[in-house]
């Protein structure tokens, strides 16, 4: 399958390069997603990502890739909430501001615990540019890996799919959607901290995200 040609000419401001990347990004996304949701969604939801992204010094050469993975996270929640995906697993948002140190960390604690039995996002009401690298280096001592992460925003698709939406700081900007359950982490933020400082923070994220786990009936083995 092929994406269709007409949708990719207003990306003038592309290089050849990068619209090549897309083009192969979007057979990607439309091999898993088309029967679903069609063609021009899974190519708006792809560009739209891509401009999520743009103009950010750190990612360069990466932009294709996180367009990609973020498109991809979103097409998964629409099916979610349109129906399409009924795996029946619990599906739980983190949100902090920057979407670079709580969330992040909680995001990897609720992957390496649930494994495959559950779904997990996460988002920022400001994404930052990075990842903390203390948040890194502090998941990194639990045998965690956050380095493939990036700070990306919440989307609306994302917030509905979710069964249960976590905050952790980000106040009057983190999304309210009526009947949705919703859980606030009060943690310290660990923006500009050492190491030392944000140890406490990752062992008391593990602590919440244990009781998640048990509360969504979802069995761990770690």
């Amino acid at each position: 399958m092929t994406g269709s040609p007409v949708t990719h000419q207003w990306r003038h401001d592309l290089t050849i390069d990068q619209q090549l990347a897309l083009r192969t990004a979007a057979n990607r996304l439309e091999t898993d997603f088309a029967v679903s949701l069609g063609v021009e969604t899974i190519e708006r939801f792809l560009h739209t990502s891509y401009d999520q992204f743009a103009g950010r010094a750190t990612v360069g050469n990466f932009l294709p890739l996180l367009a990609e993975r973020f498109a991809r996270q979103r097409l998964d929640a629409l099916a979610r909430v349109e129906g399409n995906i009924t795996d029946g697993k619990p599906t739980v948002l983190f949100l902090c501001t920057h979407n670079a140190g709580r969330s992040q960390m909680a995001l990897g604690y609720f992957t390496h615990l649930a494994e495959d039995l559950a779904v997990a996002w996460s988002g920022g009401s400001e994404p930052g540019d990075q990842i903390n690298r203390a948040a890194v280096a502090a998941m990194a001592e639990v045998g965690i890996d956050i380095t493939g992460e990036f700070p990306k925003p919440w989307t609306e698709e994302i917030v509905q799919a979710a069964d249960v939406v976590v905050t952790m700081g980000c106040g009057d900007a983190c999304p309210v959607f009526p009947g949705k359950r919703y859980e606030n982490w009060e943690l310290p933020d660990p923006a500009g901290q050492g190491i030392e400082a944000v140890r406490p923070i990752r062992d008391d994220i593990e602590q919440y995200v244990r009781r998640l786990l048990l509360d969504l009936n979802v069995t761990t083995s770690r």
